[in-house]
């Protein structure tokens, strides 16, 4: 059963023995030296309002947003802008290197986010294809290691490959963040065999899903597998009611993280009465 393979294999972040749901809101998410209470990250682009961007952010309990550094005034602060509406002493800002194509793009990207006085946390974006988003892997292990001999805590939008995964991990990502389907796509976990891969080959770093997330059993199914959190915009800021969505995403996220604490029942091809015949009194 995979809820009962990471304590055997070493991971502090899971029970010992048996499961233990009741730690499902007490133990948190530790990413390079830093715990956060919420596994759910929310983006900040494509919100009807700045006012619900932020409206949804408390709605869903967030305590990281990530920020695309090319699509905000960083140099103008007279301007209104997303950063204006983000309560830093309660939320932690990841910026993004959305929109780079290069390996260079994305780390004079995270430089000037660093110099804007963001943060030293870089969400890594370098993409390789316009339409679908997929990410270049081997510009992304550039550009990992470029920044992280930087200072820089670097956590790398990828693909669903193993290889590619151990390859940032050894240039030193803070965490992994396999897509869960293209980027806005809303299409839900499509992969779900390369996620339970990684996941049970991975358990030194956190693994984040990110990006293709739809509705809130999207995000429980990736706890379920294990996942150490998600993180999503889109299937926020355009579903129908934002702030509706962003409650349901953090119960999902709570709810699936405390199934898989649990562990799940066996799956079985026939049928096992819930109230066995053995002992029962004939008639």
């Amino acid at each position: 059963m995979l809820a009962n393979k990471f304590p055997d294999r070493g991971d502090k972040r899971y029970p010992k023995g048996r499961a233990d749901n009741s730690r499902h809101m007490e133990d948190g998410l530790t990413i390079a030296g830093r715990t956060f209470r919420s596994r759910l990250f929310v983006g900040t682009g494509k919100y009807r309002s700045k006012q619900l961007m932020a409206r949804c952010h408390a709605a869903a309990g967030t305590e990281m947003v990530t920020l695309a550094v090319r699509r905000v005034n960083l140099t103008d602060r007279s301007k209104e802008s997303e950063l204006d509406f983000i309560d830093r002493s309660k939320i932690h800002i990841l910026p993004n290197t959305a929109a780079c194509y290069t390996a260079e793009d994305a780390v004079r990207t995270a430089r000037l986010a660093q110099e804007a006085g963001l943060s030293n946390w870089i969400k890594l974006e370098v993409i390789g294809d316009q339409k679908t988003l997929f990410p270049d892997n081997e510009g992304l292990l550039e550009a990992t290691r470029i920044l992280v001999k930087e200072g820089f805590v670097v956590l790398p939008y990828t693909t669903d490959d193993l290889v590619n995964a151990r390859k940032l991990i050894d240039a030193g990502a803070a965490a992994v963040m396999p897509l869960a389907a293209p980027i806005g796509s809303g299409l839900g976990i499509q992969n779900v065999t390369n996620l339970k891969i990684l996941r049970e080959a991975i358990t030194e770093v956190p693994l984040i899903v990110d990006a293709g997330v739809g509705t809130a059993s999207d995000a429980a199914v990736a706890m379920e597998l294990g996942y150490d959190g998600v993180l999503l915009n889109t299937a926020i800021a355009e579903a129908q009611d934002s702030e509706g969505m962003a409650r349901a995403m953090k119960l999902a996220i709570e709810a699936g993280h405390a199934a898989f604490l649990a562990g799940r029942m066996p799956k079985r091809e026939y049928a096992v009465a819930s109230s066995p015949l053995v002992g029962a009194i004939s008639a």
